[in-house]
């Protein structure tokens, strides 16, 4: 979300009816794997176990579908204890000075979470023999594991994949009219202090976000033709992926999507955008990371519906990225991947 010094426009899709229901996956890296390494074998599959990180104002509860889904490919789970009244924590943030001039730190204020994710993790590597973890971050949980992966460094060792969905993962543009910092400078901590993104055979960042609503300005009309800054290359391979659910909803300026876009221009600095009604799809991508984005993806696991309304954690979604977890370089099956290029497709 914060802009860099020289940065590349991304030119937005257009907001024109879509009424297709199905997912869509278009993915992005820095680095691609090599294509020795992308090859299905006939070798037995295995999974690192995975530890989630609620977003901001879940509960463990709500990850509970998650972590049956992903048992049954195999991959044993923890879920960071969280209740939704733990979050009125943060409120200690308030009496810091820093608080108020937008350069708060993730520590103290947020060392509750952290030693959460510490314990899980712990409890991940009990049943992981000390070997290689997964860390799947959901959206505040997303940058919340950056900031564990750079602090307690002794359990980062194992940690050889933080997949991230629909995750703020940028601050937000300063000077822009109307945009006020929801994090309080915690995102321009992370950007400036926690490690850049990677995607190497010893770890690798997998971002995931999703395409659910286009947001609309608050007065006039949006204008597809505008682009906003970011800092990512987009230039990279895609992958479409289709299903027989999953709805896109951009029908034009409504109420809902005013209210929409102006969530996204607090994340990102402009509201007619793409996203999954809470994140714009700009903001919850790393350079440096595997980039995916999910056409019809909703937010959260609160209010969706794995038919008409899928978030990142439904079956059918969860069956698109789980390979992620394999120990293996492969994130798609082969069977269903085609390649093309953003720039032919936009």
């Amino acid at each position: 979300m914060a802009l860099a010094p020289c940065f590349k426009p991304l030119p937005l899709p257009s907001p024109s009816p879509l009424p297709s229901r199905r997912f869509s996956c278009s993915c992005s890296a820095v680095t691609q794997p090599d294509s020795s390494s992308t090859s299905l074998s006939s070798s037995p599959v295995t999974y690192r176990p995975a530890v989630i990180l609620p977003g901001l104002g879940n509960n463990t509860g709500d990850y509970q579908k998650l972590t049956l889904t992903l048992q049954g490919y195999g991959v044993s789970t923890v879920v960071a204890k969280v209740s939704r009244i733990d979050w009125l924590r943060n409120a200690a943030g308030l009496v810091d000075p820093n608080y108020w001039r937008g350069t708060l730190q993730p520590r103290p204020v947020l060392d509750w979470y952290l030693n959460r994710v510490d314990e899980a993790v712990n409890e991940a590597l009990k049943q992981s023999q000390g070997g290689p973890l997964s860390i799947i971050g959901h959206s505040a949980g997303g940058w919340l594991a950056r900031v564990y992966m750079e602090e307690f460094t002794e359990a980062n060792k194992n940690i050889s994949l933080l997949l991230t969905l629909g995750s703020p993962l940028q601050p937000p543009p300063k000077g822009v009219s109307g945009v006020v910092d929801q994090t309080r400078g915690l995102l321009d901590y992370v950007e400036k202090n926690c490690r850049k993104a990677v995607y190497t055979p010893e770890l690798r960042y997998v971002c995931i976000a999703g395409r659910y609503i286009y947001g609309s300005r608050l007065f006039g009309n949006s204008d597809p033709a505008t682009s906003i800054p970011v800092s990512i290359e987009q230039s990279v391979p895609d992958a479409s992926i289709t299903s027989e659910s999953g709805t896109l909803i951009s029908t034009g300026a409504t109420f809902r999507t005013r209210f929409v876009g102006q969530g996204y221009k607090q994340v990102c600095g402009q509201a007619d955008v793409w996203g999954d009604g809470v994140v714009p799809e700009v903001s919850a991508h790393l350079e440096g990371a595997l980039n995916i984005s999910f056409d019809g993806v909703y937010h959260s696991p609160v209010g969706s519906d794995d038919e008409s309304r899928p978030w990142y954690g439904s079956p059918a979604i969860v069956e698109q990225w789980i390979v992620a977890q394999q120990d293996r370089h492969i994130f798609f099956k082969e069977a269903i991947v085609r390649g093309s290029r953003r720039s032919e497709n936009s």
